[in-house]
């Protein structure tokens, strides 16, 4: 993986931003014009990260929004006077200042480079229609090289299955631990009277910062691990894509960890640990939804690892459900999460990093890796029960939204304390 120094967060300038925010609006640089411009084969071809047809398509464009997808997310260098024309509003000069873009040479009206990617997204919620724009760090596509160790992820497929598996209703205080560059904390400000959103990463939370003000969207954000910075609060909803990924401790942390992705334990034992305390953090009727994966170890059945971290909260009263999506093999779960780095079987360290994750879970004697969802529920106030624990194998990912059939599904576990035999008996 790439050692060389990140390029510095994005910037909070109120009338930058403000400035930026306009020109985008104003040259439709949103996810439909994006379409309408590569079509359909382009666009395919880009979801399967493969950028030479949209590169072919673009290059000889001028509208604005194919001028900043071509800079923003495929790493094209564009003249100062394409970029004077995209963001009218902001300037070069407001770019340069917000942390945007870069002159690549010395010499004056130097041609421009992105130092992030800034990409439309769109979504659907209750509330209604969503576009937005999320600030990211360039990926490999456009860099041609491996992911850097304190890289910020934009949204990509886990960022949109948590999304799909969050209830969207009314709420309080709403929780995005891990926050990253707080796609989850955008969606929630949408039904949510408080959203905070909490990481470890610094460079994260200014990245987080600068989509929210991008957004026009308030979120509270604070630096710490796990659960550290809301001691002793209580939430309504936590959401959470926690830094799960097994990795080898065996390697220095410059040849094996991405801080987006890595907890820095042996194993699965930082989910262990962030859900003996996450419940202590649910206030009543409050609900955890997050993604995570567990070892599945010889001898053992799949759900023995996150029955062994829900049980504890089930004593408490609280609700507790474990949906596993798929399996993989120690050697398919090396292969998904080196190529996640940017590193490739023609790369040197393929082997090396392979032999030390296949190393690291035969140690344990791990036969496969579990991905799943994990969902909580403290009951209401007056609800006075041991908790349900639920395990079961969902295979398949589907397209759909979960999350009103998640929602619904654990409430219910609440309607018999308030009926008697016969009412019981009289429901369907």
């Amino acid at each position: 993986m790439s050692t060389d120094s990140p390029t510095p967060a994005p910037r909070v300038l109120t009338a930058e931003v403000e400035a930026l925010h306009a020109d985008l609006t104003a040259g439709r640089y949103l996810s439909t014009r994006i379409e309408e411009l590569l079509g359909p084969v382009a666009s395919a071809a880009l979801r399967r990260e493969n950028p030479v047809p949209a590169r072919r398509v673009l290059e000889p464009l001028e509208d604005p929004a194919a001028i900043l997808l071509r800079l923003f997310t495929r790493g094209a260098v564009i003249a100062r006077t394409q970029l004077e024309a995209a963001l009218p509003t902001l300037g070069v000069d407001g770019a340069l200042r917000l942390g945007l873009v870069a002159p690549v040479g010395e010499e004056p009206g130097a041609p421009l480079r992105a130092l992030l990617d800034l990409a439309p997204y769109s979504a659907q919620d209750d509330a209604g229609d969503i576009d937005w724009w999320i600030a990211s760090d360039l990926s490999e596509l456009a860099t041609g090289a491996p992911l850097g160790a304190e890289h910020v992820l934009g949204v990509g497929g886990a960022s949109l299955t948590l999304a799909r598996i969050t209830p969207r209703e009314r709420t309080g205080r709403v929780l995005d631990l891990g926050c990253g560059g707080g796609i989850q904390a955008l969606h929630a400000s949408r039904h949510a009277e408080h959203v905070v959103g909490t990481d470890l990463s610094e460079r994260a939370l200014a990245f987080a910062a600068f989509n929210a003000a991008l957004n026009d969207i308030d979120l509270e954000l604070r630096q710490g691990s796990l659960l550290e910075p809301v001691a002793g609060e209580t939430f309504d909803l936590i959401v959470s894509n926690p830094p799960f990924v097994i990795t080898p401790r065996t390697l220095t942390d410059e040849d094996s960890t991405w801080t987006y992705r890595d907890g820095g334990r042996a194993g699965d034992a930082l989910l262990a640990e962030l859900l003996q305390e996450l419940p202590g953090h649910l206030a009543p009727g409050g609900s955890a939804v997050m993604l995570g994966n567990w070892e599945i170890r010889e001898g053992e059945d799949w759900d023995t690892h996150p029955r062994r971290w829900m049980e504890p909260a089930t004593v408490d009263g609280v609700d507790a459900w474990v949906l596993q999506r798929e399996q993989e093999d120690p050697a398919q779960y090396a292969e998904t999460w080196i190529r996640d780095g940017g590193i490739t079987a023609r790369d040197a360290r393929w082997p090396v990093l392979m032999g030390a994750w296949l190393d690291d879970l035969a140690g344990r004697e791990v036969e496969a890796i579990g991905f799943g969802y994990l969902l909580l529920r403290r009951p209401r106030s007056g609800v006075d029960r041991p908790g349900v624990l639920r395990t079961e194998q969902v295979p398949g990912t589907g397209s759909g939204t979960l999350a009103d059939h998640l929602a619904a599904s654990l409430r219910t576990l609440d309607v018999p304390e308030g009926l008697d035999d016969e009412a019981l008996a009289a429901s369907r």
